[in-house]
């Protein structure tokens, strides 16, 4: 309480120093730097992340991409090639000429080098940079080189993508805000009792949003999704903490002495029960730091820091802004549209075995759909943009013109045997999808020897510890024709160097695969494991923390189950944050009611009483909770063109929308059936009658 009287009494202070604090806040967001590349959350132990620091190491490349040239003459991509190899961080682009300088005649040069740089009415050029994939600066260069490009080239390649994606992200995240503050504002006007309400509940939470963007700043840098969707979901998850405040201190002030005292009572009533809300949503978050592929780590963080810093915020900066602004907002009160809920509930209650059979005959098509939505997740980062991106553009060029879908890397240990190396590549080549495979091998032969192989070819293609080896193959990233041929790829060179690394963009998909597949599993265990001890804790019974999550896990399943049925297929990320994210945003609808059910059935009401009175007060809450979630959320969903983002929006929406239905509808029916299996294995409920 006393904390509570602190905070009335500095109310004006408290106002002024979090204004003042919105000043390190915006340097600390404008500051933080953002990743675009969802690879570099591979775990770092991964042979293929080791790969890719070997690469920059040893022979100073990072990125890669190819430059397909169309209908240009054999001295203008000559010029084209000078031209950007003086681009900033290009370490070397290398064309069919490049093999070739005074010493070693063009008609010499093995045909499959010609033809792996030729076709009828194009060119190929790979470009390498000093800098990796993701760089600030690769990303400059790519938008250098597409300057000096024109239209009659096409620039491919995982930094092409990178870089397409972070001018679509800064493009549209600023209005992600703005939707969705726009669709929260129409939710609460409709479903609160006040006009200005909503902007004061609003400029508090966007307040607790500036401060925990701002110190991101402290992460070094945070995932473009984050970045996307944290204000976002903050303001979703942290808006009840308000509500509840609000409603508090309007009840109080109806007893109290002043309104002074009246917030007093309410802060120490929403300290109360915002922590214990609030827990369950930060344990949900704090799960997805249990992912070995470190987005989920990069997500968790941010958003339990966001709901610690709604929490605070509820509890100083709103209380501050209510009393200053009290006399406003009492006059702009209005009644509140959501009607009296007990004719609804009594009903509910009534035909409660429906909704019993409804929740039973829900379970396996929910499960079913839900187990194919897994598997059938897209993890080919180009299906989240649009088609019309230059990227894909480059890459349907490249595909058109040369067959390559993919190019993939072999770091070869440099004391392998020539003669092992040249049986390993003609094994290589005959595997399913290869197109053809350049190293020192396709330069050098019977014809060329190695001394004269030009040094800035020696350079690219070995080094003191590896040669480097392209391979190019004509299947797409992340398909399962890809997978079988990099099994294929990495058995034969494990076969002739056992420290031999394949890597790419095909391989690190893969590896990404591999590391979410078992991340989903974990992710999920740890969500429900700390969720079922926090209801345990708070409801203190055995009984109650498994009833409760069978609700919300039967609303993930369908709401994760229904993309299966829709014939929509989700990005690889979506269905791993939602599942433990939709758990911990709104199992809180579930633990409301029930917290009143107990209480009205330790006060030695019957069951039916008990639940029709923890049902209709309720069903007020869950609605404003619900459709505040949903609010915040469909907007961006339908207006995004990053499937990632569009997708985890859309489904934490639907998501707010199942999991309500099912308390209001399924949990009062749970709650009657198994009332007497709740009272004995419940605290201070084993006395109760049944």
């Amino acid at each position: 309480m006393q904390f509570s009287k602190s905070v009335v009494k500095y109310r004006i202070p408290i106002l002024i120093l979090s204004l003042l604090l919105l000043i390190p806040s915006f340097i600390g967001i404008a500051n933080t730097r953002v990743n675009y590349d969802m690879l570099n959350y591979l775990p770092k132990n991964s042979e293929t992340v080791i790969g890719q620091d070997a690469l920059k190491d040893d022979f100073g490349k990072g990125a890669f991409s190819f430059i397909v040239v169309k209908n240009m003459s054999v001295h203008d991509v000559a010029e084209l090639r000078n031209k950007i190899e003086k681009v900033d961080h290009v370490a070397t682009a290398l064309w069919f000429t490049s093999l070739a300088d005074e010493k070693i005649p063009m008609e010499i040069l093995p045909d499959e080098i010609y033809e792996a740089f030729n076709t009828e009415d194009a060119t190929l050029m790979a470009v390498f940079f000093d800098s990796a994939t993701s760089e600030d600066v690769t990303m400059d260069a790519i938008r250098e080189i597409r300057k000096i490009c024109g239209k009659q080239c096409f620039v491919s390649g995982m930094s092409a993508l990178v870089t397409d994606l972070k001018d679509l992200c800064e493009k549209e995240e600023p209005l992600y805000v703005a939707i969705a503050v726009i669709c929260a504002l129409l939710s609460m006007f409709l479903l609160l009792d006040g006009f200005l309400v909503p902007l004061v509940f609003l400029a508090s939470i966007g307040i607790a949003i500036a401060y925990n963007l701002g110190t991101n700043v402290f992460l070094g840098e945070i995932s473009y999704i984050t970045k996307a969707i944290s204000a976002v979901l903050q303001l979703a998850v942290t808006m009840d903490y308000s509500i509840f405040l609000w409603h508090s201190y309007n009840e109080k002030r109806e007893t109290a002495t002043d309104r002074y005292e009246a917030m007093a009572f309410a802060i120490k009533d929403t300290l109360t029960a915002v922590i214990g809300s609030s827990i369950t949503t930060i344990a949900g978050f704090i799960a997805l730091c249990f992912m070995s592929f470190t987005l989920g780590k990069d997500l968790g963080i941010v958003m339990a820091k966001g709901v610690i810093f709604g929490v605070i915020c509820c509890v100083t900066v709103l209380p501050s802004m209510i009393l200053i602004l009290d006399k406003p907002l009492q006059v702009t009160k209005h009644k509140s549209l959501i009607p009296n809920c007990e004719g609804l509930s009594k009903k509910i209650v009534k035909i409660f075995p429906v909704f019993v059979i409804i929740f039973l005959v829900l379970i396996l098509p929910a499960l079913f759909g839900y187990k194919k939505t897994q598997s059938e997740v897209y993890y080919d980062l180009g299906n989240c943009i649009p088609k019309d991106m230059e990227c894909l553009i480059a890459n349907t060029e490249l595909k058109n013109e040369f067959d390559i879908s993919s190019t993939h890397m072999l770091l070869v240990d440099t004391d392998t045997p020539s003669s092992d190396i040249r049986k390993m590549l003609k094994e290589i080549k005959e595997v399913d999808g290869v197109k053809y495979v350049l190293g020192l091998e396709s330069v050098v032969g019977s014809k060329i020897p190695e001394e004269m192989v030009p040094e800035s070819i020696m350079n690219l293609l070995k080094s003191d510890r590896y040669k480097l080896y392209l391979i190019n193959s004509s299947n797409v990233v992340a398909s399962d024709a890809v997978n079988a041929e990099l099994d294929k790829i990495n058995a034969i060179l494990k076969k002739y160097d056992k420290t031999g690394m394949l890597i790419g963009e095909a391989p690190c998909t893969k590896d990404m695969i591999e590391t979410t597949d078992y991340d989903f599993k974990v992710v999920n265990i740890v969500s429900i494991a700390a969720i079922f001890v926090i209801i345990a804790l708070v409801e203190k019974s055995f009984s109650l923390p498994f009833i409760l999550i069978a609700v919300i896990e039967l609303a993930i399943f369908i709401n994760l189950g229904l993309p299966h049925y829709l014939g929509k297929t989700l990005p690889f990320i979506a269905p791993i944050c939602i599942s433990t994210i939709q758990l911990g945003a709104t199992v809180d609808y579930a633990i409301l009611m029930t917290t009143r059910y107990k209480k009205e059935r330790i006060e030695n009401h019957d069951k039916k009483e008990s639940v029709i009175t923890a049902l209709k007060t309720s069903i007020p809450s869950i609605l404003v909770s619900g459709f505040g979630l949903f609010a915040a959320t469909v907007g961006v969903a339908f207006y995004s063109n990053i499937d990632i983002i569009s997708s985890m929006c859309m489904l934490m929406a639907r998501g707010a929308i199942v999991s309500m239905l099912l308390v209001i509808f399924a949990l009062p029916a749970l709650l009657m059936l198994c009332d007497k299996v709740i009272c004995k294995t419940t605290l201070k409920m084993n006395h109760i009658n049944w």
